[in-house]
């Protein structure tokens, strides 16, 4: 398979096995950000995998993807979660806000904010460890 059908590969194989660590189990999460494994850091972990092994673990395009690499799975656990712990607690303000009238009837916002949209740092360590793992097989046995 080529660099780019092995991480999308491992993006799909990711966002499938959400579907089994979401209790309950929903289909629905498939199509969403958050959750375990990791589908972001499985992706980009496959690519820097894979072109380690093509091109070389010195090479400047390895470093190139490395480096992106390591910025997305930062930003999964780290910025993108803080974001999700943000809507959670904005989501229990409004609700608190509105339990006690202060909201004059009306509502503060149409839906809840979406509270998963980040990952813990073992999700992101399952990601990238099932993208290396999909790349490795892939380069070793098809």
């Amino acid at each position: 398979m080529s660099l780019l059908e092995v991480s999308l590969f491992s993006l799909f194989a990711a966002q499938f096995l959400k579907i089994f660590f979401i209790r309950p189990m929903n289909f629905y999460t498939f199509f969403t950000s958050g959750g375990m494994p990791s589908s972001h850091s499985s992706f980009v972990s496959s690519l820097a995998i894979t072109v380690g092994l093509k091109y070389g673990f010195s090479s400047d395009l390895f470093a190139i993807v490395t480096v992106f690499s390591l910025i997305v799975t930062y930003d999964a656990s780290g910025v993108r979660r803080a974001v999700g712990q943000q809507a959670n607690v904005l989501n229990n303000l409004i609700k608190h806000l509105e339990d006690k009238s202060f909201a004059n009837d009306k509502q503060l916002i149409k839906e809840d904010l979406k509270e998963l949209i980040g990952h813990t740092p073992f999700e992101v360590f399952a990601g990238v460890l099932l993208g290396a793992i999909i790349a490795l097989a892939n380069w070793y046995y098809i």
